[in-house]
């Protein structure tokens, strides 16, 4: 099986491309495990100073993969080891983002992204709970709009995203997006690297927090939901491409 995640290096720089899209980058197992092994070698790497998290296709992540899930405890550890990295990650993103994916794109420690990017809390639409990501997401979201868009799945966009606190800036496509991350990219390479280190842990702190005090009992709750009668409806109707029984 070809790799799903792939590193390229620049002096103090690394880039992690999720590479799965046959299933737009969806949460597998396997995808969660490569990622959370690649960040680990980072984080082993003296040389690098920061990671930019990026992928191929259209879509960034769609979350998790329905036909071969990841564990839910295995994604919060990859969400743990994400906050607790001693290198800031930055995503770019290019295409879309839905559900799990959210919560990937919300630990990182700064997201810009393409205006053409569109994002959806899928979750209640299938029957399940965006449970483990609201542990990084609630503390960096404005509330009144995380309640709307967890509870109704609406789909919104990069402008919206960036308003409500999801992404820190966004930009008219991949090049001019590229031009908005270079002073981000290069500030962070100036930054002493125990310094920059320090100044994380100071920033993610809430996130940290929110993730050790609920991550394992939402783990639960999400594991809960999938193995659910509603889910299982849910996600039968998603791949027979029908209404669920509840719109009936």
């Amino acid at each position: 099986m070809p790799p799903l995640v792939h590193a390229a290096r620049t002096p103090g720089l690394t880039t992690l491309t999720l590479d799965s899209p046959a299933n737009r980058n969806a949460l597998s197992a396997p995808l969660v495990q490569e990622l959370r092994t690649a960040l680990a070698a980072e984080a082993a790497t003296p040389a690098t100073r920061a990671v930019v998290l990026t992928h191929t296709g259209t879509t960034f992540c769609a979350g998790a993969d329905l036909k071969t899930p990841c564990d839910p405890a295995d994604f919060l550890s990859l969400l743990r080891e994400i906050a607790e990295l001693p290198l800031p990650v930055v995503a770019r993103v290019t295409g879309h983002v839905r559900a799990g994916g959210l919560g990937l794109l919300g630990v990182c420690d700064i997201a810009a992204a393409a205006q053409e990017s569109t994002y959806a809390f899928t979750e209640t639409h299938l029957g399940v709970v965006p449970a483990v990501i609201s542990a990084p997401l609630l503390p960096r979201l404005d509330p009144r709009a995380a309640a709307r868009y967890f509870l109704t799945a609406e789909v919104f966009g990069a402008a919206e995203a960036t308003r409500i606190g999801l992404l820190t800036l966004d930009a008219r496509g991949a090049e001019d997006l590229d031009k908005l991350l270079a002073p981000v990219l290069e500030g962070l390479l100036k930054a002493g690297p125990e310094a920059l280190a320090a100044t994380k842990r100071l920033v993610t702190a809430p996130v940290r927090a929110a993730l050790e005090r609920d991550g394992t009992a939402l783990a639960e709750l999400s594991a809960r939901h999938f193995a659910s009668a509603e889910a299982r409806e849910g996600i039968s109707a998603r791949f027979e491409r029908r209404a669920p029984s509840w719109l009936r």
